[in-house]
């Protein structure tokens, strides 16, 4: 039953990982400016999922003018970090429920991670949402047999890491993304539902990942210490870290 899972959990992540590449690229928009509609040739983007590519076609065709321009992620790379997430997800969490809203989520959090890296921004679109979703989830996931975290805690977990960060911004909004405060209410509630032990561990790897990348750049560049990185990407994995520690332990 658990290979069943995580074969399961594997596909659906690399389908919906397939389709991300176009979704990201139409967010990794700067603040205020609208969604993007057309490739960087200017010919209009065919629907907000799939592979980031602008159909070619030959000159006098009907369709004449689009450029066969690959502008974004690689289909296939966001396909294999979507499945290999979610099928870890699936292995740790095994035949248990929470484990179908864990897989469900993850690849909204490796869209949120493309996004970010292209452009320094968690979208509400996606941030608020997600923790709505992980919530309802596992809401759900508490009612059926077999599910091995608490619900309760998991609200409690999406409440304490969202003030947590948010009084971060606070003390240092030039440090800190109010996406990333959003981002840390889905992610609150995800490590939450394991317990306090996995919601701490989860949150310091995030922080941990992030020093660890912050100490790279600075040993590489000497202006490394001045330059900015996205968070989101090192809470994500951070979390990921956390729930693969609680599901195999559970």
């Amino acid at each position: 039953m658990g290979v069943v899972v995580i074969i399961v959990a594997a596909g659906y992540g690399a389908a919906a990982g397939w389709l991300l590449p176009r979704a990201a690229y139409r967010l990794s928009v700067e603040p205020g400016a609208p969604w993007r509609t057309h490739c960087p040739q200017g010919h209009p983007l065919r629907g907000r999922l799939g592979p980031a590519r602008c159909p070619g076609r030959p000159a006098g065709s009907a369709a004449a003018g689009e450029c066969g321009l690959r502008y974004g992620a690689r289909s296939g790379t966001t396909a294999l970090v979507a499945g290999g997430v979610c099928a870890a997800l699936a292995a740790a969490a095994g035949p248990r429920p929470e484990a179908a809203v864990f897989a469900g989520l993850a690849p909204v959090l490796v869209l949120l991670a493309l996004v970010d890296l292209a452009v320094h921004r968690l979208p509400d679109l996606l941030t608020l949402p997600l923790a709505a979703a992980a919530a309802a989830g596992l809401g759900a996931a508490a009612l059926a047999p077999g599910a091995a975290g608490s619900w309760r805690l998991a609200l409690l977990g999406g409440a304490a890491l969202g003030a947590a960060y948010l009084l971060l911004f606070l003390i240092n909004p030039a440090g800190m993304g109010f996406g990333d405060v959003k981002l840390a209410l889905a992610l609150g509630i995800a490590l939450g539902w394991y317990g306090w032990g996995v919601w701490l561990f989860g949150a310091f790897l995030g922080f941990l990942y992030g020093a660890l990348y912050g100490l790279f750049l600075v040993l590489r560049s000497p202006n490394g210490r001045k330059q900015a990185f996205p968070f989101g990407p090192f809470m994500a994995a951070g979390a990921l870290t956390g729930l693969l520690l609680g599901g195999f332990g559970a």
